[in-house]
């Protein structure tokens, strides 16, 4: 299990932007890992938001798409995820996820709550 830190929830207006951030101390980890953000909105599943991959790839769900942009730092082991034209429907509790290549587990930031509403 890698640590995980997430920060930038918060409340934020329809229409607004906002930006989460993820770090891990674990630099070799973070090289070798797909960073994603997941989202859980209240009774609802958890599901991929975002996805970057080591080689610089990225992969969105649909409902994001040209709204949301995820972005990673290698050198500050930290990942980013941009959200724009925010909608109540983005309503949920982000989590930060780690997927590490070399062994396939998965870590999880204990989650981060952004709230759209007026």
């Amino acid at each position: 299990q890698v640590q995980l830190a997430e920060s930038g929830g918060g409340l934020v207006q329809p229409g607004g932007s906002h930006t989460l951030s993820c770090s891990t101390p674990d630099n070799n980890a973070f090289r070798l890992s797909a960073m994603a953000w997941y989202r859980q909105g209240s009774g609802g599943r958890r599901e991929l938001v975002a996805q970057s991959t080591p080689g610089g790839g990225t992969n969105y769900a649909e409902s994001v798409k040209g709204r949301f942009t995820i972005s990673r730092n290698n050198a500050e082991n930290t990942v980013f995820l941009q959200m724009n034209s925010l909608k109540p429907e983005d309503t949920a509790v982000y989590y930060c996820n780690l997927d590490d290549f070399r062994t396939r587990a998965l870590s999880w930031g204990t989650g981060i709550l952004v709230t759209v509403s007026s």
